[in-house]
């Protein structure tokens, strides 16, 4: 038999609620584990009762523990009856239980037992598992009690010592990565059916993790509190789990902020993380090393295996490099730092001199402290003897909270093959502002007196509109004048500050691959007139120059006493917002233009904290590794981590805040390998998976602890890369100001008075979003294009089989519950259940009677319905759904047509099944179009003539009615017919009725079309 046991200290409560009558409460706590019940002495009128009391459980099977739960039940004693009231409970899952020297005092939410239970107030409680031979379990209750009372079972035992280490080796193993996937399921409603729900995760698993190998003080890894599947059909190694890690602030425990003994930190969302820092400001008086007496020197920072160095300078013995490294705490295992000034050489480094640091003696600095100041420190020798020169520099203790920390060397960013501060500049954490997008309203009208060099004929005019590599045409004028009218609109994108220019090309086409050019008129665009609103933009008349430097030159204008002329219109509109991402899921709707911005609602504060279990990206010294980095966007606004190098587990530990304009938005943080660093894929960025949040889902003021899968879809299948550990929280200013944005159109009001069509929303949004990947692609370090491209789904608008599957899913999910509604009305209507048949017509009966009741019966169904849901609301953001995705049970080939790129690259056959493929669906819908058509078009035939006998009938019918209609009252024709369409089949015939029969019969213009 397994000595595991569960030790479980109740320790206090605290603002219960009251339920004696007399703003008081007897109050005791009921533990139930494993068929085991245990119970507390009874506080006597005492609504913060202090326990501190003890009990140990046997665990029957170590095998099935996280497949347990622990309840723990209050109860107020009614004296009087000797009764109990409930007053709340705290459920625990197998997956949250750690051994002793791990576990804490932890105050839970008390939870409802039902819907309409009313409960507050918190539970404390300290809850471990041991192995420790000599605790003897506690007593358990009874399991039949005749009465309650109020004596305490618990045994008070000696403190468990340290053998839980030696228990079951292969239980407690250190393979994480498979542990955790034991755990992907929802908790069970009863603990009595543990192995039933979960048999398939449990034979794969021959081994189980509860965290007990975890045996540390410091830093401990975020316990798992509860997990949730965003769907039943949801594979549960894709789903998002709901984690208690210690952050800043304190621990987080079901959204809610925990305070520990610890000072909060300004970076309260993520870890704080010691580092040593080391600023190199500058030296003097630095000995010559080299025959010529020149020095080019450099300085090595090293502390254990870890190595920074500044840039050289050649042939200066005073150099200035103010440069900043920071060392992380963790992963140092020296007690002292070394700070070495070298010669560079061709051969090898000449020793100059060394400084040496006791770690144990570097002060600690804390913002909002102002920096420590560097001082002068003289170099030595390897002997510890005083030598020439001089080092200006500061060294100090610190956290990521640090305003030298951004531009930091960082030893998480080491390698063996590069340790220098040049390779830094490519991996430092950087925040982005991508540019303020315009759309560029050109209205091109006509064109006077064109010259063309064949003076015979007549010139068949378009014009080429361009900013930089976007380019639109007219139409050809075929009119036999010098003289052309086009009055066409379009619209282009450019981004402040304007360094393109608008060029306007009028051409002559002379065949149909031959052209020539006629003249060309260059705007800039810091010279148009902007608009934020639907105002008329005056038309202007420009001169139509030989070559752009002619068009640009003023002076030259003035020249020519006869020029041919453009007639256009053109405008900056900021009335619109420039759309580079979807429209359903957009991380910013405002317009472009500032004066129309309405003020912020709330603050977004996100901390990206560590990825855990992710896949190797490439290979380094016969090992698998990546260097990951993370990205997130919102609005305007891009964030990058620093990278991570040489982990498949990195720690980020990095916060950043945003202002919210509208809940109806969504902020996309993905992960992505550093191609920079020893890369490969044509030196691009890998992805590694991607997580989106909106905002509208998340509460205010609660902490969303979750860790996401990162899922990728390949050719061969959906695969899960990693997980990804976040904080986030939304702080809202003015929760009236939210709910009246509930009530504002979506995007700004130009979309609406002069709307875009669907091909030229299309065609801007993937010019914006080449111009923000053209500008975040100059900054340093620099943002690819294949990132932005991800991140903003430039490519989601093209053709997917899966991703047309899943949104006919999509639709026939939503219309199920019309569907459901249907059939059980066809049930009634059939009188498969008399009883509800019956009920059914006395309601009928009612509302026909009574009908201003009709409207307030149905507003009060449809709230009764949201207060039932209420209960099932989701508890944690919704994340990528595989199921709702269709990305589990797509084709091999249909998933390969997906990554085909445009165009295609498949061989011919390949592209004619596909085709064939293609048009068979293609029929499909062809055929339901022309059946609705159909049905549509016997309608119109009732009146139009054509089946001369039918709309005679139809006439008469409707005439018959008229009169009836009239001298019959409104309700008796009402209840007639919906008695009729509710009869009794014993009253119904097997055939279709009469006026289906004819419906049928009236004539479509299905037989006349080829």
């Amino acid at each position: 038999m397994s000595n595991l046991k569960l030790g479980v200290e109740v320790v206090s409560a605290h603002d219960l609620m009251a339920k004696d009558g007399q703003g008081s409460s007897n109050t005791f706590v009921e533990l139930h584990f494993d068929g085991q019940r245990f119970r507390t002495a009874t506080k006597e009128k005492d609504l913060n009762p202090v326990w501190n009391e003890r009990f140990y459980f046997n665990v029957s099977d170590p095998n099935i523990l996280s497949n347990l739960t622990l309840d723990a039940y209050i109860y107020n004693l009614n004296k009087a009856n000797n009764s109990k009231s409930f007053l709340g409970k705290v459920r625990l899952t197998g997956t949250s239980f750690v051994p002793y020297s791990d576990a804490v005092v932890l105050h839970y939410p008390l939870e409802k037992r039902s819907f309409l239970s009313r409960v507050k107030g918190e539970l404390g409680l300290k809850v471990f598992v041991t192995d420790d031979p000599s605790i003897k379990s506690s007593n358990p209750l009874p399991a039949m009690e005749s009465s309650l009372h109020t004596g305490s079972d618990s045994i008070q035992s000696q403190e468990p010592v340290e053998h839980v280490q030696k228990f079951l080796p292969n239980l407690f193993s250190n393979e994480k990565s498979r542990a955790r996937h034991t755990f992907n399921h929802l908790p069970n409603a009863s603990p009595a059916q543990p192995l039933q729900q979960n048999i398939p995760s449990m034979v794969t698993q021959s081994t189980v993790n509860y965290g007990m190998q975890e045996m540390k003080s410091q830093p401990q890894v975020p316990k798992v509190f509860q997990m949730y599947s965003g769907s039943s059909s949801q594979s549960a190694d894709y789903t998002v789990r709901e984690t208690s890690p210690h952050l800043g602030g304190g621990q987080i425990v079901h959204g809610r902020v925990i305070r520990g003994d610890r000072p909060v930190s300004t970076y309260d969302l993520v870890e704080q993380m010691q580092y040593l820092f080391v600023r190199v400001v500058k030296a003097r008086d630095l000995p010559s090393k080299d025959v010529t007496g020149s020095l080019d020197p450099f300085v090595e920072v090293k502390v254990g295996n870890f190595k920074g160095i500044t840039k050289h300078f050649e042939k200066k013995q005073n150099p200035e490099w103010n440069e900043v490294f920071a060392f992380a705490k963790d992963n140092v295992a020296s007690s002292f730092l070394e700070v070495v000034v070298k010669d560079k050489d061709m051969i090898k480094d000449d020793f100059v001199g060394l400084l040496r640091f006791d770690l144990r003696e570097v002060p600690t600095r804390v913002p909002p402290d102002s920096p420590l100041a560097p001082e002068w420190y003289r170099l030595e020798d390897k002997k510890g003897e005083k030598t020439k020169g001089e080092l200006m520099l500061a060294v100090w203790n610190g956290t990521q909270a640090d305003e030298a920390f951004p531009d930091a060397w960082h030893s998480d960013a080491y390698t063996s093959n590069d340790s220098s501060s040049t390779i830094s500049s490519h991996t430092r954490s950087k925040v982005y502002h991508s540019p303020r997008l315009w759309y560029v309203r050109v209205n091109i009208i006509e064109a006077q007196d064109l010259v063309v060099s064949d003076k015979s004929r007549f010139p068949d005019a378009y014009v080429k509109v361009q900013i930089g590599n976007q380019l639109l045409k007219t139409k050809s004028t075929q009119v036999r004048s010098l003289n052309a009218v086009w009055r066409e609109e379009f619209l282009l994108v450019a981004s402040e500050p304007f360094e393109e220019l608008l060029v306007l090309s009028v051409e002559d086409r002379l065949g149909p691959t031959k052209e020539e050019t006629i003249g060309k008129v260059v705007i800039p665009l810091n010279m148009v007139e902007r608009r934020a609103d639907d105002r008329f933009i005056r038309s202007r008349w420009f001169n139509i120059e030989k070559s752009v430097s002619a068009a640009m030159d003023g002076d030259h204008a003035k020249k020519e006493k006869f020029s041919s002329k453009l007639h256009l219109s053109v405008c900056l509109d900021g009335g619109y917002h420039v759309l580079d991402e979807p429209t359903h899921y957009s991380s910013d709707l405002r317009p472009t233009a500032k004066q129309l911005w309405k003020p912020s609602i709330g603050v977004l504060e996100l901390g990206i904290l560590n990825a855990d279990g992710l896949h190797p990206i490439k290979t380094r010294e016969e090992k698998g590794t990546a260097d990951t980095y993370c990205v997130a966007k919102y609005g305007h606004k891009w964030v990058r981590t620093r990278t991570i190098m040489n982990s498949l587990s990195p720690k980020y530990n990095e916060q950043y805040t945003w202002e919210v304009y509208d809940p109806a938005t969504v902020i996309t943080v993905g992960v992505f390998d550093d191609s920079h660093i020893g890369g490969s894929n044509d030196h691009k960025d890998s992805k590694v998976g991607k997580v989106r949040i909106r905002i509208s889902t998340l509460e205010t003021g609660r902490v969303y602890t979750h860790s996401y899968p990162l899922l990728v879809l390949h050719p061969s299948g959906v695969k899960k890369m990693g997980e990804l550990h976040l904080a986030i929280r939304f702080s809202c200013t003015s929760l009236m100001n939210m709910m009246m944005i509930y009530s504002r159109p979506v995007l700004p009001k130009m979309h609406y008075i002069r709307p875009l069509s669907v091909m030229q929303q299309d065609w801007l949004r993937h010019q914006a979003v080449s111009i923000v990947a053209a500008r975040l692609g100059r900054a340093e370090p620099p943002l690819r294009r294949e990132v932005v491209e991800y991140m903003s789904d430039a490519h989601s608008h093209l053709w997917s089989m899966r991703r047309s599957k899943a949104n006919f899913f999509r639709v026939m999910s939503v219309f199920s519950g019309l569907l459901a509604v249907g059939k059980w009305f066809g049930d009634v209507c059939m009188w498969k259940n008399p009883i509800t048949a019956v009920l059914v017509h006395v309601l009928f009966v009612m509302l026909v009677c009574f009908p201003e009741l009709i409207l307030p019966t149905v507003f009060l169904y449809l709230v009764v319905i949201g207060f039932w849901n209420l209960r099932f609301r989701p508890k944690d953001p919704p994340h990528m759904n595989t199921k709702i995705s269709y990305a589990d049970s797509a084709h091999p080939d249909e998933l390969d047509e997906e990554f085909d790129p445009f165009p295609s690259q498949r061989g011919p056959d390949i592209v004619r099944a596909r085709y064939d493929r293609l048009r068979i669906v293609a029929g499909k819908i062809q055929n339901v179009v022309g059946d609705m058509a159909s049905q549509l078009e016997r309608v119109q035939a009732l009146l139009s003539w054509r089946d001369t006998r039918a709309t005679i009938i139809f006439v008469l019918f409707c005439f018959v009615s008229a009169i009836v209609l009239y001298v019959t009252p409104f309700q008796v024709i009402v209840l007639l017919a919906g008695f009729y369409i509710m009869r009794h089949p014993r009253f119904r015939r097997r055939t279709p009725a009469a006026p289906l029969n004819f419906f049928r019969r009236l004539p479509a213009r299905t037989d006349i079309m080829l």
